[in-house]
């Protein structure tokens, strides 16, 4: 298959146009979607949109205290699909959670979620990756700048910009508690970045990713142009973002912590192929490569 988006193949950095729409449902047919025209008009614009109370305090109240139970009862465990701290024991992910924990699955296929990303992605939906994060208070470390579509792309072998990601706030998010950031408009220019690849790469990105995050250079165009978004409140709201759209956050040093449950549906039109990178593939736990878990309209 063509290589449209190819990146770590040299020692500069380059920043290029996406070859592929933002909403792959006909922007005529926007009668048909869950979401407004002026939200779909925010996303396609901007490469993400907050929802606040998506989840009711009940339900938020249930996510919160399943994803401490999940959290105590893996406490122990050597599985890989637990991801620790780089300078630390702790808990900093947990993957696959909508196929490993029933509670989750059904978070997972709610329909209120399925109706969005059918709409946004044009077609039925499979789940790529799915994890609970972790940012407990005063020790929650930071995510790097970076394009989760550039490393599905060159890891996974995502083919196309035909994903999106969901974020659900499971504590309150403050400005200064770690929480999301977001570039507008970066959705629409891809960084390809310098730096081979090299096998199992995903132990060690998992914890503090080095590869596929964009020069400074490059970062500093994108915030010049569309400035940095902060999306804050209350737990229950829900954060969808495009593939490409640039992100990362802080540390967390404050007493405050800040958790999510964070899925990526991809359209069953984007099934994996072979990584561009010419490696491995990464384990499923990571990238789904066989869309038995579909889920409908």
């Amino acid at each position: 298959m063509e290589d449209l988006y190819p990146s770590r193949y040299s020692s500069e950095p380059e920043i290029v146009k996406r070859k592929d729409p933002v909403i792959h449902t006909d922007r005529s047919k926007d009668h048909e979607s869950p979401l407004s025209t002026e939200q779909l008009d925010f996303y396609e614009q901007n490469g993400f949109l907050q929802i606040e109370n998506f989840f009711s305090e009940q339900e938020v109240s249930e996510m919160q205290k399943a994803i401490f139970e999940l959290q105590n009862s893996n406490q122990d465990s050597e599985s890989d699909m637990i991801i620790r701290e780089p300078e630390g024991n702790e808990i900093r992910s947990i993957f696959k959670v909508h196929d490993s924990d029933e509670y989750f699955k059904k978070v997972a296929n709610d329909q209120r979620i399925l109706d969005i990303v059918n709409h946004l992605l044009g077609s039925e939906v499979y789940i790529h990756q799915s994890r609970i994060n972790y940012k407990p208070g005063f020790t929650g470390k930071e995510f790097d700048w970076h394009s989760d579509f550039e490393t599905w792309h060159v890891e996974d072998g995502m083919p196309r910009m035909r994903a999106v990601s969901l974020s659900i706030a499971l504590s309150d998010n403050y400005i200064f508690n770690g929480p999301l950031m977001l570039v507008p408009g970066s959705q629409n220019y891809y960084v390809k970045c310098v730096g081979e690849t090299p096998e199992d790469n995903y132990k060690e990105s998992l914890k503090r990713q080095k590869l596929g995050v964009p020069d400074q250079e490059s970062m500093r165009w994108l915030a010049d142009q569309g400035g940095i978004s902060v999306p804050t409140g209350k737990a229950g709201a829900i954060t969808l973002f495009e593939s490409n759209t640039m992100h990362g956050s802080n540390g967390n040093i404050t007493p405050y912590p800040r958790n999510n449950m964070f899925m990526v549906y991809n359209s069953v039109e984007n099934q994996l192929v072979e990584p561009f990178s010419g490696n491995q593939a990464r384990p499923d736990f990571i990238a789904e490569r066989n869309p038995k878990l579909k889920v409908n309209k």
